[in-house]
């Protein structure tokens, strides 16, 4: 055999030897299965064959990794399992951190990716326990669910002091004397840890004596012999004085919209308890969470929201439109008052695509497209954002109503589990809004090229909160790749928007 017949040999076999031979899986000896089943296969990839399978809770035993991927010993076999369906053993208590959702409607995924399965879903405000992260996903554990949520909707919070000093602690009992609850629903917990058993739940606007401040939780009298601790993120902590204030110094409130719900209780699912319009005044009694409650001229009190009204004795700039009368032109919209709303922005990216859009991003640039053709039409064009800022849904809904618009436009673009699902759809929730939404959907079906899935009622508060002509478009869905290179194209911009200028000239046109 020659030279380099010898070197061409073991250069094989060391390359060979180094390929076989897997990083090993330091960490962690076993991981226990957090998924219903999990597929074991004969490498670390999905394109490898399954050998077999593991039931949730199964504990294996980790020989080593390989990427995301974990070589496991299974009886007296052994294969690949993917590591992001799985818990390390090993990990302690003090690598856990716990999360706020920081929107409603947040998915919990069986994996790291916007095509997995949606087993759960938080609203905001809810707490869950952080067990590690895997790029832009964070796998958490939340009412007895275990999956993953992108990190982009939530907040990790700051690890609870050990020792925390004695003036703050004083200084928090001695002025706190009254919790606020702030989120629609709170656990209060034996003891001041995540962990610890939960002994009830407490609502949005409820107030509560504090007993103590122990860095991040209260200890609040929940009756005359009850007791428990509540995380302070989620509530406000004011004295006894501030909230038996008199009205004439906690300040007033002024109605920004005719036909205001003033309600029974600091939600807005509670019983109305009277209505109210623009420029009318009412005197501030206490605050509670995004709720004013104020005093009734009739006697008692009642509640409203803060985002439909301004504070303070001071000239409202922000009353709704008084809008002249004036003819419109057929064929144009001049005269009219149209909200565009660019779905989502700032922290709320929206969906993400299968090829990495953010829906918050082409969204705007689709509601600024849209603006200078009905501008150019004649409309007075409101947005509801001109930048990537966020804006809460209450306050888009609220600028609708402030302006008295003519139409409410919500501009998204749509998600689903399977990628395959394809289409637009334009949803409205009231019935004084399905005749434009059935226009503008007709109007866009001839002039783009995707599946029209109709005009559709839909839930969305955006809608329902809206006194006006409301609607909410889904321009395709991201999540199906194809689609997603469609959509997020100058073209099919161009064609959508052209589509719903269309359908609101249409509309109003066979309205006059």
């Amino acid at each position: 055999m020659s030279k380099i017949s010898k070197w061409i040999m073991v250069s094989i076999l060391l390359l060979s030897i180094s390929q076989a031979t897997p990083t090993t899986y330091a960490n962690t000896d076993s991981v226990v299965v957090d998924t219903a089943s999990l597929h074991i296969r004969s490498g670390p990839g999905l394109t490898y064959d399954v050998t077999g399978s593991l039931k949730k809770g199964s504990q294996v035993e980790v020989l080593s990794t390989s990427g995301d991927w974990l070589e496991i010993r299974d009886g007296n076999s052994s294969g690949w399992v993917a590591s992001w369906l799985t818990t390390s053993t090993n990990q302690s208590a003090a690598s856990t951190t716990t999360i706020v959702a920081r929107v409603d409607q947040l998915n919990i995924r069986s994996g790291p990716s916007i095509g997995s399965a949606v087993l759960g879903r938080m609203s905001a405000g809810d707490e869950a326990l952080m067990t590690r992260q895997d790029g832009e996903w964070a796998a958490i554990t939340y009412s007895g669910v275990t999956g993953w949520v992108h990190t982009d909707y939530i907040t990790q919070l700051a690890e609870q002091a050990s020792t925390p000093t004695t003036t703050t602690s004083v200084e928090q009992t001695a002025t706190a004397e009254l919790f606020t609850v702030a989120v629609d629903a709170l656990n209060v917990r034996k003891k001041a840890d995540l962990s610890s058993k939960r002994i009830g739940l407490i609502a949005r606007g409820e107030s509560y004596s504090v007993k103590k401040v122990d860095g991040n939780w209260v200890q609040i009298a929940i009756d005359k012999n009850k007791q428990g601790w509540v995380y302070s993120f989620h509530g406000t902590l004011s004295s006894s004085g501030t909230q038996n204030a008199d009205t004439s110094e906690a300040g007033t409130v002024t109605i920004l919209s005719n036909g205001t719900n003033i309600r029974t209780e600091a939600t807005t699912s509670s019983e109305i308890a009277t209505r109210a319009d623009a420029g009318q005044k009412f005197s501030i009694i206490q605050e509670h969470g995004d709720w004013y409650e104020i005093a009734l001229p009739t006697g008692g009190s009642a509640f409203i929201a803060k985002w439909v009204v301004s504070i303070g004795d001071e000239p409202t700039t922000a009353e709704p439109v008084k809008k002249e009368a004036r003819p419109r032109v057929p064929g144009t919209l001049k005269g009219l008052t149209i909200v565009i709303d660019a779905g989502h922005g700032g922290y709320d990216h929206g969906t993400t695509g299968a090829r990495g859009t953010d829906e918050k991003d082409i969204t705007l640039l689709t509601s600024e497209l849209l603006a200078s053709k009905l501008t150019a039409a004649g409309a007075e064009v409101v947005m509801t954002r001109e930048a990537d800022t966020f804006v809460s849904l209450r306050k888009r809904a609220a600028v609708s109503n402030q302006v008295a618009a003519d139409a409410f436009v919500s501009i998204h673009y749509d998600a689903n589990p399977d990628s395959s699902v394809a289409g637009f759809t334009t949803y409205y929730t009231h019935p004084h809004q399905k005749a434009l939404a059935s226009s503008v959907n007709s109007s866009l079906a001839s002039s783009i090229n995707l599946r029209n899935r109709g005009a559709q009622p839909a839930d969305f508060l955006v809608l329902r909160e809206n006194r006006q002509n409301a609607i909410l478009i889904e321009l395709g869905f991201l999540s199906n790749a194809a689609e997603e290179r469609t959509v997020t194209t100058d073209m099919f911009r161009e064609q959508a928007t052209h589509g719903i200028y269309n359908g609101l000239l249409n509309y109003f046109d066979s309205i006059d």
